[in-house]
């Protein structure tokens, strides 16, 4: 197939190209640079000038592709907003080209839309909270509409993606701890991060969209809860620095944007998603990677 992959010269992206081409898959990586576009031939990739502030655009490029993995988004948490509405209105527009069509559709959001109903307890593949605060909502929402209008659009959910360069919004921990010269984690640090390493995750990418299953949800999950405190301290031990616990009240004053982000208890299953896809992860674990960061 020819594969129309958005986020192709990102974190994940770059991962999942290999596991397409090496499946058989021919590639159409969208990039916004001529650089990008040079990475992108060099990996055997046919290049496409795109952006996600061109809906339009990244439609007539999936047009000429047998399907889409979507996993761009724009990461600049202070127009999160903004940058959700933009990632809807990318999977809206890709949608209408596929509408009537069993060509596949492979969309990114978060394993925190799964949440359970039940505090403490992982989110699942077959929940979606209908309520969840995050604006990406609408995404995971309009990915149920599109399949009610017989596109065969499903999801992969990601948690903390990582490897030792990177790892979600761990990294922004670091930033932080960098420039506040501690590192700090809220309460008794109890809340958890569900995690999987980048290739465990390229590998799931390629796994559902050969599947090709309208509606269905795939968790990326190798691990379904590592503490903040944890993390905190491997981080204080690479970064050498000290580690403390912080108030809700000072919170906002320590992590600013993250700290909607900073007390929250995501963990996550796989379950469902490792029978169905027969996918085992197989990286290293989230504390690995940060043991062996170059801080």
């Amino acid at each position: 197939m020819r594969v129309f992959l958005t986020g192709a010269t990102g974190f994940i992206g770059t991962h999942i190209i290999p596991e397409l081409l090496t499946a058989g898959h021919q590639v159409i990586g969208v990039t916004r640079s001529e650089e990008g576009a040079k990475t992108l031939r060099a990996a055997g990739v046919e290049p496409f000038m795109g952006t996600l502030e061109d809906p339009a655009g990244l439609a007539r490029g999936a047009a000429q592709a047998d399907g889409v993995i979507h996993c761009a988004f724009d990461h600049n948490f202070t127009n999160f907003v903004a940058n959700c509405e933009k990632d809807r209105a990318a999977i809206e527009a890709i949608g209408e080209v596929f509408k009537g069509s069993d060509r596949p559709f492979l969309m990114t959001s978060g394993v925190g839309f799964g949440a359970s109903e039940t505090p403490g307890q992982p989110a699942t593949e077959d929940r979606l909270d209908l309520a969840h605060p995050n604006p990406r909502t609408a995404s995971e929402l309009l990915a149920n509409t599109l399949v009610e209008q017989g596109v065969n659009i499903s999801v992969v959910r990601l948690p903390q993606v990582h490897d030792t360069e990177k790892q979600g919004l761990i990294s922004y921990f670091l930033a932080i701890a960098r420039e506040k010269g501690y590192v700090a984690y809220l309460g008794e640090g109890k809340n958890r991060w569900s995690a999987a390493h980048v290739t465990d995750t390229a590998r799931l990418y390629r796994l559902a969209f050969d599947k090709a299953t309208p509606g269905a949800r795939y968790h990326s999950v190798a691990e379904e809860g590592v503490p903040a405190k944890d993390i905190c301290e491997i981080l204080g031990q690479g970064l050498k620095m000290p580690v403390k616990s912080i108030t809700p009240d000072e919170a906002a004053g320590y992590f600013g944007w993250m700290a909607m982000f900073a007390g929250m208890d995501l963990p996550a299953s796989s379950e469902q998603t490792r029978k169905i896809l027969n996918w085992t992860p197989t990286g290293p674990d989230l504390i690995t990677d940060l043991k062996n960061m170059k801080y």
